[in-house]
């Protein structure tokens, strides 16, 4: 998966879940998306002079994974690294490679999604 097909990939999916909020608290280029005010994602979109997105940082998309899960991806797939500038137990990032599908990326954003709302209280979860 490329680059820029992975960018646009993870702005569509993360956007489209229910009472989800996207921003920059980080500033220009990295898109933030939260749930109920909680981070699922993250996603580097800052181009280059060129107008290409930065090559400098591998790390694409970072999202949250249950830590036995995100050790097991790390170690099956090259473009899966621990989380980057994050607490590496509790998050993965998506780097653009061969081993990295488009369904693979998109199962990553629904789980990173489903953990978050999982670990809302009850009454702030929303409805599907």
């Amino acid at each position: 998966m490329e680059r820029s097909e992975l960018v646009d990939l993870a702005l569509r999916v993360a956007g489209g879940f229910p009472a989800v909020s996207q921003g920059q608290p980080f500033g220009e280029g990295a898109e933030v998306f939260k749930v109920v005010g909680k981070v699922f994602a993250i996603v580097d979109t800052v181009p280059d002079a060129a107008g290409v997105v930065d090559a400098r940082s591998p790390a694409i998309v970072t999202l949250k994974c249950a830590p036995p899960h995100a050790r097991a991806l790390v170690a099956e797939h090259a473009s899966i690294i621990p989380g980057y500038h994050m607490n590496k137990e509790h998050w993965i990032s998506l780097c653009p490679g061969a081993d990295l599908s488009p369904t693979l990326a998109e199962d990553l954003i629904g789980n990173s999604y489903d953990i978050v709302v999982s670990l809302l209280p009850r009454a702030q979860r929303p409805s599907a």
